[in-house]
């Protein structure tokens, strides 16, 4: 038989009153981790923009999303989204009602 569940507080070494609530530490917005979703959407709208990719514009608002959801230092990762989003609604316009890629039918 296990005494696991049956210990009684005169046997429990722990002390309550001495326990803390955890506080997490304060850092500093530049030792904050890089925003892997947000350079991600970065890459994808430049090469929607330069390559004319619709897939690439519509992955980088993909993860313009998961940036905008995630968002740690509000000032510096807001401005990289905006960047990103810009580039991939050029993207996306230039694709979609830009003139058409030399070489193509329809």
């Amino acid at each position: 038989m296990s005494s696991h569940g049956n210990s009684n507080s005169a046997n429990d070494p722990r002390m309550p009153s001495a326990a803390k609530p955890f506080v997490a530490p304060m850092v500093n917005p530049q030792d904050l981790p890089v925003d892997y979703s947000g350079f991600i959407a970065v890459i994808f709208g430049i090469a929607g923009v330069m390559f004319r990719y619709k897939l690439s514009s519509w992955l980088a608002i993909i993860f313009c999303a998961q940036s905008l959801s995630n968002l740690r230092n509000f000032e510096t990762d807001l401005k990289q989204v905006s960047m990103a989003m810009m580039f991939a609604i050029m993207g996306l316009v230039t694709n979609y009602f830009g003139p058409a890629r030399p070489g193509r039918k329809g």
